[in-house]
């Protein structure tokens, strides 16, 4: 007997979680804090959320486009990548494999082996092991949709099927330390909600050390439909892409661009959660989506977005890009295999080929602006003492509504104020510790800080921020004993 290849195939089965009986060990690198606010890692440390939105990585790259792509996510400061394992019933890889048999949910397709020499070895799956492996070297952790809201509610997968594909998974990567579940896929929850429980439940029966949460239509938030759910770990809303005029909906279900009401609304809830934006408007994609003789949000407006949602108190934030997340190539789509990417897949309609012609490629569209200035956030989050933050907007003495708005967070002996158009602040001081405190200016597309010096900790202190007034010109109000 050849015992050596034996032993590599009763590896390959326990990886993939299809041994009865066996109980894995199981490493987990993100948790929840004690205050069950924050996110920390496996020895208790702050982890700053901060996810870049590559919904097509495993359909759409090679192993050599993931490699790269990760790199440079990694370098950036990012540390999740948000990624639809399966995004259409339909779904293939950059080497024409299917994620399912029949494309039938229940029934992923799973060869022999994981050579990747062998074409009849290296299936969707091995790819996927591959990508998640790799994630892993670089200290990044892969958010997984199981399925997109799109491919279910259509009617043709069902609870029981979903179930089966939702163990399937949490067997094969429940061993995988840098893994976390969302549930969903730009969908509501109360769409097909039998499906998104027996996803839920199942992945938490099987795979109880890796966090859950659900990435809910445009404009809305998990917290709608699975609060008080136990797989539920924490909440996530997708602020979505449109302007405050192209808002027209409910009042009681809408924001507009104000994302911070989000992480405000769900900050209040009990039992305390976790909350982030899982998708703002992303970088380079039209206002609204669709009308292409529209302005494109900038990175201006990313930056708006993650100070004002983790200035409100959010565990994190993610980004999105709109040559990115679709992993778009240069000249179109990959091949004819992938028809299935044209779809925005942070939206719930199609940005098609034709109308994403002038967008850069996702090599190109990597090094845009916005995605580069995301570290600088995430860097004076965690310079500062984390778990004592929250958000406090009593520091504001004149406040204003829209992009007037300013935002404000503090712990013991520091404060934060945002302010996204460089307008004057008037602070209420004395809300942090000593008689003086340190102030300066962060800015948010540098990170460079600009000295102002001591600052008696009383009355009511106006802050003129540098340069002239204006939408961008985005300055941080540092405090601090």
């Amino acid at each position: 007997m050849d015992f050596k290849l034996l032993n590599s195939r009763l590896l390959m089965l326990l990886c993939a979680g299809l041994l009865a009986g066996t109980k894995p060990v199981y490493s987990q690198t993100l948790k929840i804090s004690e205050n069950k606010r924050f996110f920390t890692d496996q020895n208790g440390k702050p982890f700053f959320w901060l996810a870049d939105t590559g919904w097509l990585l495993f359909n759409r790259l090679t192993r050599e486009g993931a490699d790269r792509y990760l790199t440079d996510r990694q370098q950036k400061g990012f540390n999740v990548v948000q990624v639809m394992v399966v995004q259409a019933l339909r779904t293939v890889n950059a080497y024409g494999d299917s994620a399912l048999t029949n494309r039938d949910l229940g029934s992923p397709k799973v060869t022999e082996g994981n050579a990747f020499e062998d074409a009849g070895q290296y299936d969707y799956w091995d790819h996927v092991d591959y990508i998640v492996g790799k994630a892993a070297e670089k200290g990044i952790m892969i958010g997984m949709v199981p399925i997109w809201g799109n491919a279910v509610k259509n009617g043709k997968t069902s609870a029981a099927q979903a179930k089966a594909y939702a163990q399937f998974l949490a067997r094969r990567y429940r061993n995988r330390p840098n893994i976390v579940w969302i549930n969903g896929g730009d969908i509501q929850g109360d769409v097909v909600p039998d499906v998104w429980e027996a996803i839920g439940s199942t992945l938490r029966a099987e795979d109880p050390n890796h966090l859950i949460t659900f990435h809910p239509f445009g404009r809305m938030q998990s917290s709608k439909w699975f609060h008080d759910r136990e797989w539920l770990d924490f909440n996530m809303f997708q602020s979505g892409h449109r302007t405050y005029a192209q808002d027209n909906e409910a009042k009681d279900l809408r924001y507009g661009e104000d994302n911070w009401r989000y992480v405000e609304t769900d900050y209040a809830r009990q039992p305390v959660k976790p909350v982030l934006d899982g998708e703002p408007s992303y970088e380079n994609i039209w206002h609204g989506l669709h009308d292409k003789t529209l302005p494109v949000w900038t990175a201006d407006d990313v930056r708006r977005y993650a100070y004002w949602s983790v200035f409100a108190g959010a565990c994190g934030f993610t980004y999105g890009n709109n040559g990115v997340m679709q992993m778009r190539h240069a000249g179109g789509l990959a091949n004819s295999n992938t028809n299935a990417a044209q779809a925005s897949a942070g939206n719930q309609n199609a940005v098609s080929s034709a109308g994403s012609a002038k967008l850069p490629s996702w090599e190109e569209a990597i090094n845009d602006p916005g995605a580069g200035q995301m570290v600088h956030l995430k860097k004076l989050m965690l310079s500062k003492p984390y778990f004592e933050r929250v958000p406090d907007q009593s520091l504001i003495a004149e406040n204003g509504e829209r992009y007037d708005r300013l935002l404000a967070t503090r712990g013991k002996d520091y404060a934060l104020i945002y302010t996204w158009n460089g307008r004057d602040m008037k602070v209420n001081m004395g809300k942090i510790g000593g008689a003086k405190v340190n102030a300066s200016w962060y800015d948010p597309r540098t990170g460079q800080t600009k000295v102002l010096g001591k600052i008696e900790n009383k009355g009511i202190k106006t802050f003129n921020p540098p340069g002239e007034v204006r939408n961008g010109n985005d300055w941080v109000l540092v405090l601090e004993k």
